[in-house]
């Protein structure tokens, strides 16, 4: 009855995505992670399935988990990258790790696996009760791992324990041993998940270290041309400043294209490694005696790589900052300036009005004199032509008395004309 959100079942279903499996000591298992080709996966994948005439993959499927005969497929499609881990259930707990679960897929598909290997993990578990139980352990930990790097922990409340030496045997493969004391197959299925899982996310968020140690080289270079260019705007003329400035800006483009092609590298592994941290407290680890646990060693080991990632984007950021405030400071000064020079310029400018105006009041006292020059030529002019013609009049007396009357109307009349000219232009 009511109007339903497009995504409403899909994120609904998102919960119950790549759920664990049911996992059933003894078995082997094998787990590859590659980076890229997720998608060239999923057809990679179907051709497998197609050659034994098993149900295909959706088109968009993100999981996938089927039993290929004897070997059971579990395929997931990440951001990243995308990962396939193949088991087999045995009879028989394994005592060495030559019986791999991947020894069952076909080679020549395995090598055409689309994606760049990142991961590769053979794990075995076993359930070793009794009290030979400790020490058939041991000799099998002693057998297939290297003892100077050896971890191990007891894990989900003691009813497992985990070794390893996260060390790449001959086949390019880390090796893992589990003893599982009677757990369900869905808690096992967890746990196996979590320790997959705890591998990957390693792998992929150490892969930010080799970018971090890159980025390093370039910021110091980075950070000596600022220190320079600060010291240069100390003492710089006005005629360096443009090209102090231009040196700021490409230094700054520098930067904000190192941080971009990092940034989002160096967040996934941040990410990653968030990941890895939750899914050891998951785990629920506990000493055993004399070895080190995963914690312990992903705490020593892994967390100061992601430091120096963490670093390295601190730095980038504090970089791009100083720079802008730079860039800010020697703006600041060319507009201060800029300014001084504009009102220098607004300062020569007046003096240049006030001489131009004293010109002009001299101009129009000679204009004054001028007009009335020649407006008192032309009165005795007619002065004359009316005695011509038997006026009695003088001419000098006309022209004496004319010329203060015309130099008054015509300084009057510059007058008008100066309050017309200021009434417009207010």
């Amino acid at each position: 009855m009511l109007t339903a959100h497009p995504q409403r079942e899909a994120l609904h279903n998102e919960v119950h995505a790549r759920p664990y499996e049911r996992l059933m000591a003894p078995l082997v298992l094998s787990h590859v992670a590659l980076v890229g080709g997720a998608d060239e996966a999923r057809e990679h994948i179907a051709s497998l399935l197609r050659n034994r005439h098993l149900p295909l993959p959706a088109e968009d499927a993100n999981h996938l988990s089927v039993d290929l005969g004897g070997v059971h497929l579990r395929w997931e499609k990440h951001t990243e990258f995308h990962t396939c881990t193949f088991w087999k259930a045995l009879h028989e707990a394994p005592e060495s790790f030559d019986g791999t679960a991947m020894a069952e897929v076909p080679r020549d598909w395995l090598a055409a696996m689309p994606g760049e290997w990142i991961v590769g993990m053979h794990l075995m578990v076993r359930t070793d009760k009794g009290a030979e139980a400790s020490a058939r352990v041991q000799q099998l930990v002693r057998r297939c791992l290297q003892e100077d790097s050896l971890l191990g922990a007891s894990v989900m409340d003691d009813d497992a324990e985990v070794y390893t030496d996260l060390q790449l045997a001959a086949d390019g493969f880390e090796r893992f041993i589990v003893i599982a004391n009677g757990m369900s197959p869905r808690r096992l299925g967890r746990a196996v998940q979590r320790l997959l899982e705890i591998e990957t996310y390693r792998m992929m968020a150490l892969m930010g270290l080799p970018m971090a140690r890159e980025v390093a080289t370039s910021l110091l270079h980075a950070e000596r041309d600022l220190a320079n260019v600060a010291e240069l705007i100390r003492s710089a003329q006005r005629h360096q400043e443009p090209e102090l400035l231009r040196q700021l800006t490409l230094l700054a483009g520098q930067v904000e294209s190192l941080y971009a092609r990092t940034h989002a590298r160096f967040s996934a592994s941040s990410a990653y490694f968030e990941l890895v941290q939750r899914r050891i407290e998951e785990l629920h680890e506990r000493r055993l005696e004399n070895l080190q646990t995963l914690g312990e060693f992903m705490e020593r080991r892994l967390a100061p790589a992601m430091q120096t990632c963490v670093w390295a984007a601190r730095r980038q950021q504090a970089l791009s900052e100083r720079i802008s405030r730079t860039s800010n400071l020697l703006r600041t000064r060319v507009e201060i300036e800029q300014q001084q020079s504009s009102q220098e310029l607004l300062d020569a400018m007046n003096r240049r009005q006030k001489a131009q105006m004293l010109l002009q009041s001299a101009v129009e006292g000679l204009s004054v004199a001028a007009v009335t020059y020649y407006g008192a030529g032309l009165v005795g002019y007619f002065a004359k032509g009316l005695k011509a013609a038997d006026w009695h009049v003088s001419p000098d007396i006309a022209v004496a008395v004319c010329i203060p009357i015309i130099a008054l109307a015509v300084w009057l009349g510059i007058r008008r004309l100066h309050r017309q000219v200021h009434a417009e232009v207010e």
